[in-house]
Order: C-alpha cells, then structure tokens, then sequence
C-alpha cells in the first residue's frame, strides 16, 4: 500500500493547522520545494503570516488577490536587457510565477510589506461574533434540585 503524500495540501493552505499537522504527521513523503520559497507562519492565536523569496520583483512587479477562501500572489517582471552587459551565471531568478494558498473560513488578508526581498503578507482569522462559543447560564426554577435549560424555539 502506497502512502498518501500530504504535504503539498498543509503548505498550500492557511488555517487548518490542527488538521493539517495530524496529517502531516502521517505523511512519509517530501516533496521538491516549488518556486518562490515560502514560509507559513502562525504569528498569534488568529494570526497568521505568508513569507514569500521574492528578491529581484519590486512592489509594481508583484499582484495579491484573495477571492474565495483563496490567497493568490502573482510575480512578472519585465526581462530587462542592459547594453554592453552579457550574464555569464543568472542564479537569482526573475521568471514570472503564481502561487495559490487555500484559506481557512474567515481569515482575512490583514496587510502586506516588502522588504529586504521578503514579501510579508499577514493574515488574521476573524471569528463571527454568532460562532464565538458562550457560556449558557442554568437556571433553577421551583425546586432548588431541579435545573431547566431554556432555548427559543424557531
């Protein structure tokens, strides 16, 4: 039986981590690391933060969308050609790339930065006010023993 790889599905999503982590934790296999590199960070309890390699792109060179639960960061640089220059070894790498990051529901793309090369995109997971757990009070009525539960019925 062959193992089931699910390390491209935790490093491509954002606010699953609990599920995530027991799958990783499964996972046997490794797979080749994509370009950009990227980080995913959980900086706070709601708060998350998407690292991305991004030295050569300039902020008019780079695209953020979130649309459906999806972060997506486009790259694309113009191939710039100086006279007189020939490139002799190109390692830093100038190629046109789109990255895909599956969000979790209810988090939000609170802002992002470049610098130094680094593109920081931070997230921050807004829970509803109606989804926030809240203690329900018991309340005695009549006999001091017995307790009633009262809900509204719809």
């Amino acid at each position: 039986m062959r193992a089931i790889d699910f390390a491209p599905l935790y490093r491509s999503t954002v606010g699953f981590d609990r599920l995530f982590s027991a799958l990783d934790s499964l996972s046997q296999g490794e797979s080749a690391p994509a370009y950009p590199p990227y980080n995913i960070e959980r900086t706070g309890e709601n708060a998350y933060r998407v690292t991305m390699a991004v030295a050569g792109f300039g902020e008019s060179d780079l695209a953020i969308e979130t649309r459906e639960n999806t972060l997506t960061v486009k790259g694309e640089k113009a191939e710039e050609k100086a006279e007189g220059v020939e490139v002799l070894h190109r390692g830093i790498a100038s190629r046109a790339f789109e990255r895909r990051f599956q969000l979790a529901d209810h988090v939000e793309v609170k802002g992002a930065t470049l610098k130094n090369g680094l593109l920081h995109i931070d997230l921050v997971r807004v829970i509803p006010e109606a989804m926030k757990p809240r203690k329900i009070d018991i309340a005695t009525v009549g006999n001091a023993n017995a307790k009633q539960i009262e809900a509204n019925a719809a």
